[in-house]
């Protein structure tokens, strides 16, 4: 079985897709024609821009999801029999298996960008990773701090991550470290996530999300 998996945001890196562009016909038609939907050229920042520029959700969410499908192109010689997609790679995924034409599926991935990168604005927040403890223990130790902290992202066994406001976070991985946790890290040094998602910190995202034109 062959299965196709896509990244979410936190995957993102300099010069992300310069090669393809340089090299194959299909995946640099993927990249003019995102340009042309959005109206500015996107691929400018995403072959040259820095990894500042890059982790800015307003432009990770969008180049996440063209690398994507500029790779799928560019491997269309492989069917898969299964595809899935983490958050953001969900669309891909259904873009990969014609749920969603790409237009629309670019459309959407920006104008769910700009409403998160606003809701960022409006309520600054983190996340990181726990490694090393129960799912039920930080459940329990989000659920004893005073500000938004809670369980969001359920990775594996012995791996989540917490995501909430920027005092929430720090207060439970200072909590989490001294209940046992193996590890605690800030998924904005290390994923290049600008961030809270994934948790409370978002429901303002909602609120503004159909004032961006699609």
């Amino acid at each position: 079985m062959t299965a196709f998996v896509f990244p979410g945001q936190g995957a993102q890196f300099e010069g992300m897709g310069l090669d393809l562009f340089e090299n194959n016909s299909k995946a640099r038609d993927i990249f003019h024609h995102a340009d042309e939907i959005l109206g500015f050229e996107l691929s400018k920042t995403m072959f040259y821009g820095s990894s500042d520029e890059l982790k800015q959700t307003k432009v990770t969410q969008p180049a996440l999801f063209v690398h994507s499908i500029a790779t799928l192109r560019a491997a269309s010689d492989i069917k898969p029999d299964a595809v899935a997609g983490h958050s953001l790679g969900e669309f891909s995924a259904l873009v990969s298996n014609g749920v969603l034409s790409f237009d629309d599926g670019l459309r959407l991935v920006y104008a769910r960008a700009m409403a998160m990168q606003r809701a960022c604005e409006l309520t600054p927040g983190t996340m990181a990773a726990i490694l090393g403890l129960d799912n039920n223990v930080v459940e329990e130790i989000c659920a004893s701090i005073d500000e938004v902290v809670v369980a969001a992202n359920y990775n594996c066994p012995g791996q989540l991550v917490i995501s909430g406001s920027v005092a929430g976070v720090h207060a439970g991985m200072a909590k989490l470290t001294g209940a046992g946790a193996k590890k605690s890290y800030s998924t904005r040094s290390r994923r290049g996530i600008s961030q809270s998602t994934h948790g409370a910190c978002k429901k303002r995202s909602g609120t503004g999300y159909f004032k961006y034109k699609i």
